[in-house]
């Protein structure tokens, strides 16, 4: 199964609906060991994409995520909207000019996306930032789509190793960012950068079986279709 620039649009509509659902969450994480104003940036900068998209229609999935990229990046105050900016921003880049996706490509993407953000943000895996749910889900990515896995299999991998990655981050010290700045009182806590990476991915692995699930009833329903 490939996805096409529209179903692409559809994913970027749902993540702006993800981050806003779980802005509070988010927000308090950050709380604990941030500033506080994790989740009220990242949904404020959703919802400026969302402005964006209604307002052009970008010719291809890599020009969707380029479009998601600059905005992020001009309105998520912090590291957060560079960082997450820079993600967007390669994994745009590596689609090129390519008009539909499928689970290999996705899985380019994501690996564009964490050394882009290592790249820029010199984090390194057990820092306890978003590199820790980013960098597994880009490797389980890239071995679903090597072991022959469609689009949904590969965004299912990377979703949850994602989701195992964020949660790992409560028992390590944060090296990198305002968390460092607390020591060993980092400890305990669940780094929130690492579980919106985790939010974005989730969303993207159940838009994806969604609208797999969707073919597959047409199909069943007019056969010849």
């Amino acid at each position: 199964m490939a996805v096409d620039t529209a179903s692409v649009v559809r994913a970027v509509q749902a993540m702006a609906a993800t981050t806003a659902g779980h802005k509070a969450e988010l927000t308090r994480l950050d709380r604990e060991i941030g500033d506080g104003d994790h989740g009220e940036n990242l949904a404020r900068g959703f919802h400026a994409v969302l402005a964006k998209l209604a307002g052009t229609e970008p010719a291809t999935p890599g020009a969707v995520l380029q479009l998601v990229a600059t905005t992020l990046i001009s309105t998520v105050g912090g590291a957060s909207g560079p960082l997450l900016g820079t993600a967007f921003l390669r994994a745009g880049s590596s689609l090129g000019g390519a008009t539909e996706i499928d689970g290999p490509m996705v899985a380019t993407a994501l690996e564009a996306a964490r050394d882009g953000v290592v790249a820029r943000g010199k984090a390194e895996p057990g820092d306890k930032t978003m590199v820790d749910a980013l960098a597994p889900a880009a490797a389980a990515a890239r071995a679903a789509a090597d072991g022959g896995a469609d689009l949904v299999g590969v965004l299912a991998a990377a979703s949850e190793a994602a989701t195992a990655g964020a949660a790992a981050t409560s028992p390590l010290q944060a090296r990198k960012g305002r968390a460092s700045y607390l020591g060993e009182r980092s400890v305990g806590h669940v780094d929130p950068g690492a579980r919106s990476t985790a939010f974005l991915l989730e969303s993207l692995a159940r838009r994806a079986a969604e609208r797999a699930a969707a073919t597959d009833q047409d199909h069943d329903q007019d056969p010849a279709g």
